[in-house]
């Protein structure tokens, strides 16, 4: 919890915030708020592979912020409303099946093209694509491993480990493989950053079964893959996740506040 964080367990303040920052995570949970930054994550891995089909040396650029913001809000939108309430997404929540696996690998191939597509398409450039939807299934993997929490332990705990070994091979692969295509396409974001992202499904292969090492797996790489994106990529996600988290605070507290009237 944000609390634990924040404040010690021992504390007044701690047990003052408690019920506050509970009810913020239930709602954050409740409307799919955390499940956002893959989705945008997605998106701007095509806005990048767009850029890089122009010119692999402008990734820096800020000329196209404010239609990648208009990009990220309108998918927002669409997950909220539609995608997460119709259960369509559903990596994290439970284990899926082949055929739910090869679903959110399109899902995920259609938020790379969007991101990707602009009045102006280079065939040719889709290829650069294949990269960063391997990365996606390499991470998606993980995900099979469902966490729990124990509200009464303040721990997180999996469910099963079931085909661990097969699970975590497959991932460290198809990001060794991004790796290889990256460079292949002289790609500098996904060479690098899946470089930097391959041992997390390595160590928790190797290691003895433990949940940090699966929940490193889970979000280091989605991170450190959001990281390596432009700035314009960064500035969106922390301003629309600011406005979601925002909106979602006070829809809460309107319905405390609606709840204690009657």
């Amino acid at each position: 919890m944000i609390i634990e964080k924040l404040f010690s367990k021992k504390s007044k303040l701690y047990n003052n915030f408690k019920p506050f920052f509970k009810t913020l995570g239930d709602r954050i949970d409740e409307i799919g708020l955390i499940h956002l930054f893959s989705i945008w994550t997605l998106v701007v891995s095509g806005i990048v592979v767009r850029m890089h089909s122009f010119d692999r040396f402008i990734y820096w650029d800020w000329s196209e912020s404010f239609v990648s913001l208009l990009k990220l809000l309108v998918v927002t939108y669409i997950f909220i409303k539609y995608m997460f309430p119709k259960k369509i997404w559903l990596a994290g929540n439970k284990i899926l099946t082949n055929n739910e696996i090869l679903n959110h690998s399109l899902l995920a191939l259609l938020l790379i093209f969007f991101g990707y597509i602009n009045f102006q398409i280079k065939v040719p450039s889709l290829l650069l694509i294949i990269p960063y939807l391997l990365v996606f299934v390499s991470c998606l993997m993980i995900f099979q491993f469902t966490l729990i929490f124990d509200e009464k332990k303040g721990t997180w705990d999996i469910i099963k480990w079931k085909n661990k070994n097969l699970i975590l091979i497959i991932s460290f692969l198809l990001m060794l493989l991004s790796v290889s295509l990256g460079i292949y396409f002289n790609d500098p974001i996904v060479s690098t950053a899946g470089m930097v992202s391959s041992p997390y499904a390595l160590i928790a292969l190797l290691w003895p079964n433990h949940v940090r090492h699966i929940q490193r797996a889970r979000f280091y790489p989605l991170f450190t893959f959001a990281m390596f994106f432009p700035p314009f990529g960064a500035i969106c996600f922390f301003s629309v996740f600011t406005a979601a988290a925002a909106a979602a605070s006070a829809l809460t507290a309107c319905q405390r506040s609606m709840h204690c009237r009657i």
